[in-house]
């Protein structure tokens, strides 16, 4: 068994002219770039294989990144199938000066796990071991079905 707290990522961005539109803020495909390479860093640490991404839930961008900002990507697996995984990933707006965050931007993805020849593969249960963790779990699946 994996625990859930063993699948929590963080990763950080600074928002860039190269990563902005002509709004001088993130493109969507960026954010979405970022959330799937940590998304795919959570399943792989929860499946100790390769997984590639086989869907993505609605994407909720519900601000936007401006340039100049620290784009925090946190993802965590919070549920498994016999060779997916799920996990939440949110994108925060963080000031570089003062690390106040704000979400701009969340979703859900699958990810398969997959073996050297690409084929799928089982993946071990998850476990919550901690009170964060049981909470982040029970957050997840209550926002998933909303």
């Amino acid at each position: 068994m994996v625990d859930l707290m063993d699948t929590y990522i963080e990763d950080r961005n600074r928002v860039q002219p190269h990563h902005a539109n002509n709004l001088g803020t993130a493109h969507g495909g960026n954010v979405l770039h970022w959330m799937d390479e940590v998304g795919a860093m959570s399943a792989m640490r929860f499946a100790g294989q390769s997984c590639v991404t086989a869907h993505i839930d609605s994407v909720d961008f519900q601000l936007p990144l401006e340039l100049g900002d620290i784009a925090l990507i946190e993802a965590y697996t919070y549920n498994s199938g016999r060779t997916s995984v799920r996990v939440r990933v949110r994108a925060h707006a963080e000031d570089p000066m003062t690390g106040d965050t704000e979400v701009t931007t969340e979703s859900y993805f699958v990810f398969v796990a997959i073996d050297e020849d690409g084929h799928p593969v089982e993946v071990p249960e998850l476990e919550t071991s901690t009170a964060e963790g049981e909470q982040l779990r029970e957050q997840a699946l209550a926002d998933e079905a909303q």
